[in-house]
């Protein structure tokens, strides 16, 4: 009995080493590492100009500031960029399973902090605002704190919470991701979608009706990168880096802005993602 079960026990542990989740047996080397081996920079995308926008044409994500910076970084690393479509409320699970490497815009919050990690320089600043119809009166988050107000939110996002601790009596819609949200405003399934205000530009340019507005008091905030939890900073490192160059340099600002004007925005009249110039 003592050898049988012995045996059963190996076979056991082998069984739990065969199912440990890639990043576990990853963690020796780190993601730098595994990039490198890899010949690519695994970066979660998700419908939501301007920070990633597919064509629709030739189904590639080819724009937007998320992407630049991504094709950016997989090209100071000598390897190529490989878009992995997520959702903003899978994007944490995705990293934790080894199927993306980094994903931006994504908040540095509390609670996700216990589970991804974040570099320590903001990727931006933005301001959090909603795109209501044009007969809501909307000047102060109390005004959406109705029973009767409708407010579209991409469901376990920085918005979600936000409308949530501020709005509970609103009748909040929560959706899968960005466009989904704003596609409700669009049906009029919801009185108002709250999101920050960047991919609202892009919204209103698209649907050609609601109005833009920043609620007092207004919340702005820093956005960031998540990449993996893992003892190996290494890559953490790189991305710290990275975005400080980038956000020095205000290339950070200059791809938000290349966005804008291929999207038929004006940049000067959009508010921009640096702290200085808000």
């Amino acid at each position: 009995m003592t050898t049988r079960r012995h045996a059963l026990s190996g076979i056991a542990a082998g069984a739990v080493a065969l199912a440990l989740p890639l990043a576990t047996r990853a963690q020796a080397g780190g993601t730098l590492d595994e990039i490198r081996k890899r010949g690519s920079l695994r970066v979660g995308v998700t419908q939501a100009p301007p920070w990633y926008s597919k064509d629709p044409k030739n189904g590639e994500w080819s724009s937007g500031l998320g992407v630049s910076m991504g094709k950016a970084m997989a090209a100071t690393l000598g390897v190529k960029f490989e878009p992995v479509e997520v959702t903003w409320g899978t994007a944490i699970a995705a990293l934790q399973s080894n199927k993306i490497d980094i994903i931006y815009m994504l908040d540095a919050t509390p609670e996700r902090a216990q589970a991804v990690d974040f570099p320590q320089t903001p990727l931006l600043y933005y301001s959090l605002a909603v795109l209501a119809k044009d007969s809501l009166p909307v000047a102060k988050w109390s005004d959406l704190n109705k029973p009767e107000v409708k407010i579209a939110v991409p469901q376990a996002s920085s918005m979600d919470k936000f409308v949530t601790e501020n709005a509970p009596n609103a009748s909040i819609q929560r959706f899968p991701g960005n466009t989904e949200a704003i596609a409700a405003f669009q049906a009029g399934r919801v009185d108002a979608v709250c999101l920050f205000h960047p991919p609202l530009l892009a919204a209103r340019q698209r649907l050609g009706a609601g109005k833009i507005v920043v609620p007092t008091p207004a919340q702005s905030q820093p956005s960031s990168a998540a990449v993996r939890k893992e003892d190996n900073k290494a890559f953490l490192a790189f991305v710290d880096k990275s975005l400080g160059e980038y956000y020095k340099s205000r290339q950070t600002q200059k791809w938000y802005e290349e966005f804008l004007v291929g999207f038929g925005l004006d940049p000067k009249a959009s508010p921009p993602v640096m702290k200085e110039m808000l």
